[in-house]
């Protein structure tokens, strides 16, 4: 076997079980920050917690996505090219800063979208942060795409253009 193939495969487990690890203590720190056993260890935590939810759901739907998408290139054998592999490293550390804006950003109303209220849990905010995560890259290309439109110079200028006739 040769030394490249080894590091391949050794590379591909560590991948894998830091996505699995990622997907699975994600629900883990959910379920334990639902019980309130992170609050006893960290005080702090009851004023960030809800946004603790936002961020695990990133997380969980981030880690989802990637695993699919490992999978499903493993089995395809297109594991090839060692600089796709950052993606399944780092897309969903981001997802999980990510959620959490999208989240803020529609509570703020910018997206014209309200959420529902529920006793029990924001529901919806944690649908939207999980749908985030997975549709991570998704996300930022909507997002890029709003904040070109937004802060576009040459829109300004020509609407102003407009204005003065």
């Amino acid at each position: 076997m040769v030394w490249g193939d080894h590091l391949k495969r050794w590379l591909k487990i560590v991948i894998l079980g830091y996505l699995s690890f990622l997907f699975f203590g994600s629900f883990f720190a959910v379920g334990l920050l639902w019980v309130g056993a992170l609050e006893e260890l960290f005080p702090i935590l009851s004023k960030i917690e809800v946004f603790l939810y936002y961020f695990l759901a990133g997380a969980i739907g981030g880690s989802l996505r990637h695993l699919y998408m490992f999978c499903s290139h493993y089995r395809k054998g297109e594991l090839t090219n060692y600089r796709d592999w950052v993606m399944y490293i780092f897309y969903p550390i981001f997802a999980t800063g990510t959620s959490v804006i999208a989240v803020t950003l529609v509570q703020s109303g910018i997206f014209l979208i309200e959420f529902t209220e529920h006793i029990d849990a924001p529901y919806g905010q944690v649908s939207v942060a999980f749908f985030v995560g997975f549709g991570f890259n998704r996300f930022l290309n909507k997002l890029n795409e709003i904040s070109h439109d937004l802060f576009d110079a040459k829109q300004e200028n020509t609407t102003k253009q407009k204005e003065d006739y």
